[in-house]
Parts: structure tokens; sequence; C-alpha cells
């Protein structure tokens, strides 16, 4: 099997390199907050660098936050690029801007590298149970060859398109959600305020037409009052406004997403940026002195 590199060891990245680990492959470990001892214990290697990392990897995978954090792991003075050589696959999965992806693609491109965009969703509990959504963009053929190496923790596998595209899918994926999410909360804060049983309420919406991932989500934290990160806020903030910016650029009218980035704009002024994305609720809950939990 090829050796893969694997760079960002957050909620995402742990269990999907640890997924990798179980199916079999050799791991080189990297990250900025050190190799988490479940992994060295179930067998990766830890390195000190991107650089490390890429000298003995085929693959090198990246799952980072933000785009500067993609940028900084591959060509920082000691990332992935100054390890690569000819013939290596580069696979960023995060979720970052699609312009710097042609770009990231390009500068390693030039050193004979294959490129592929891959961003994920599904969660820390996809990623866990192996059963996440990735779409890729880059050359068909290469996705193709390492296909098996993303199946090993996904449940579905789409070739968008172009290096790129996945990018733009993931983004276009995470704007519904939060706006699903936005609208949620504010149909749940108008049960609360009328005294209908939240549990009945959800449930009854959950059977309904007004249902979605984003609905399931909030509703299931509300309920309880924790908003513990999954996907942080701050993180789906970035996104939002990654979104909006490729709207702009592409002229499309967001009000949806512009809304719902102004409510995300109110919770982190709130501070409420590490907790969890749904926790745009607690700005209605604050605002009104009412909460949803039962």
């Amino acid at each position: 099997m090829a050796a893969i590199g694997f760079i960002g060891l957050g909620i995402m990245g742990r269990p999907m390199a640890l997924n990798l680990i179980k199916g079999g492959h050799t791991l080189f470990l990297h990250s900025r907050s050190g190799v988490p001892q479940d992994l060295l214990g179930a067998g990766g290697r830890a390195c000190g660098s991107g650089r490390e990392v890429a000298a003995q990897s085929d693959i090198i995978i990246t799952m980072v936050p933000d785009t500067p954090d993609v940028e900084a792991v591959l060509f920082g003075s000691d990332g992935a690029a100054q390890g690569v050589s000819a013939g290596k696959t580069v696979v960023d999965m995060s979720s970052i801007s699609p312009i710097a992806t042609k770009t990231f693609a390009k500068r390693l491109g030039d050193l004979g590298c294959d490129y592929l965009d891959a961003p994920v969703s599904g969660g820390e509990v996809g990623a866990k149970n192996a059963t996440l959504s990735i779409m890729v963009g880059g050359d068909e053929a290469v996705f193709e060859q390492h296909r098996s190496i993303l199946a090993t923790f996904s449940g579905q596998l789409v070739h968008v398109g172009p290096v790129g595209s996945a990018s733009v899918a993931k983004l276009i994926n995470n704007m519904l959600q939060l706006c699903n999410s936005a609208a949620a909360a504010e149909g749940l804060m108008i049960g609360a305020k009328a005294g209908i049983d939240m549990g009945k309420l959800t449930a009854i919406i959950q059977n309904g037409s007004g249902d979605s991932a984003g609905m399931r989500g909030l509703a299931a934290r509300a309920l309880k009052g924790e908003f513990k990160a999954s996907f942080a806020l701050d993180l789906a903030y970035k996104d939002l406004h990654l979104a909006l910016e490729l709207g702009d650029e592409l002229g499309v009218p967001l009000p949806q997403g512009s809304s719902t980035h102004n409510l995300q704009r109110l919770a982190r002024g709130m501070k409420l940026g590490s907790s969890d994305s749904s926790s745009i609720l607690r700005v209605y809950e604050t605002a009104l002195g009412r909460t949803v939990k039962r």
C-alpha cells in the first residue's frame, strides 16, 4: 500500500486518520497541536513538520481550518512543498477558497505533483463512522487512482469536475445548511414564545416539509441547551464568508446567506465563536429572555 501523509489532526482529521490506519495504511502524521496518542498507539508515525511528512509519503492529505492554514502547511518554510517530489499527490480536504485552491494546485503542479481538492460533509460523526460525503475536484484519472484510499472513511464519493469545483460545491452545501439552521432558530423561538411543547414541535417538523439537516442539528442541541462544537461557529462563519465572496465574484445575489452571516456575526460578538454553529439560536434566546431548552 502507498504511504500516506496526514497533516491536521483536529476534530475531523483525527478520526479520518485513524480510519486510514485501521484500513491497513501506513501513516506519517503531523499537527501543530501534536499527534494524538491514540493515533500513535494504532501505528501512526509522528513527524516534526509538513516537509518530513511529504518526504516519506506518496499521498499527502491536509485537513486544516482555513485557506491561510492550507497555504502555511503546504508552502511554509517547513511545509509539505519542501518535501514533495514529482509524481506525488496532494489531497486537500479542508473547506477553503476555490480561487486559492486553483493557485495551490498550480504551484504544486509546477513541482510535478497532482492535486485534488476534496472537502467533506458529515461532521465529526461521519468522520468517526467513516460515512463522510466527499466531493472531489481535479483530474478524474488521479481521483480514480486514489478512490480506494478516500473510500476508507467515506460513505459517498463524487468527482465534481476540475480542481476547485469541489470547493465550490462544499461552500454551497454549507451555505444551505447554515441558512436552514438560521430559519430553524427563528421557528423554534416562535414555538417557545407561544408555549408549544418543544419536543412535539420538533417531532412535527422532522416528519414534515420543514425538515432539514440544519433543523435537526440545531434542534438536537437546542432542546438540551448544549452547544459543544461539532462544527464551530467560527468555522461556519468562515465558510459562509467564502460563499458570499464567491456569490459576489459570480454576480449572484445571496440575501439569505447575507442575513445568516449577520446573525453569525452577532453570535460571535457574544463570544460564541468556539461554540457550535447552532449557537446562533442563543442570539434570540438572549434577546427574548426565553430558551428553547425543554
